[in-house]
């Protein structure tokens, strides 16, 4: 192997490195991730692929992912979901609700009318460090301008 080889891959590495820094830290709700769990689904393709790139924990997402997302496949035997599922939430940072993420999501929910998981969905975002959270909840994000953090859909975000 030439000498100059490492030279060569270390200088990609860090263009790679630093290329990965410069994108934004999102959070998810968990409607994308379950179409991301779908190979080749319209909606989830984009948040798959931006996963599978990013990163381990570069992106986060509250821990009531994991009864939001496991409970429906695992009652009905779906495997190859869950496994999939799993290599998902394998990528994330997942936050745990403290009081103060409880109490925030207490103000968002009544700031904003939000249900309890997605107030929970939405103040671990911004707990999280998310610089915008991604959902494709068009009915209760929508109409909304959510001053506390930006909103994407999965549109929004890059295509591969």
């Amino acid at each position: 192997m030439p000498r100059n080889w490492f030279r060569t891959f270390a200088v990609s590495a860090q263009a790679r490195v630093s290329e990965t820094v410069r994108h934004p830290r999102l959070a998810f709700d968990a409607d994308v991730l379950i179409y991301a769990a779908v190979p080749g689904h319209a909606l989830g393709r984009r948040v798959h692929q931006l996963l599978a790139e990013a990163p381990r924990d570069q992106h986060c997402a509250s821990v009531l992912l994991l009864p939001e997302l496991m409970s429906k496949p695992l009652r009905e035997g779906r495997t190859a979901e869950l496994v999939a599922l799993r290599l998902l939430l394998s990528r994330l940072q997942l936050v745990d609700t403290s009081e103060d993420i409880a109490a925030l999501a207490a103000q968002l929910g009544a700031a904003y009318r939000l249900r309890a998981a997605d107030a929970v969905h939405l103040a671990s975002a911004v707990a999280g460090g998310a610089e915008a959270f991604v959902t494709n909840n068009r009915k209760d994000f929508g109409a909304q301008n959510i001053l506390e953090i930006p909103v994407l859909f999965p549109e929004m975000l890059p295509a591969w």
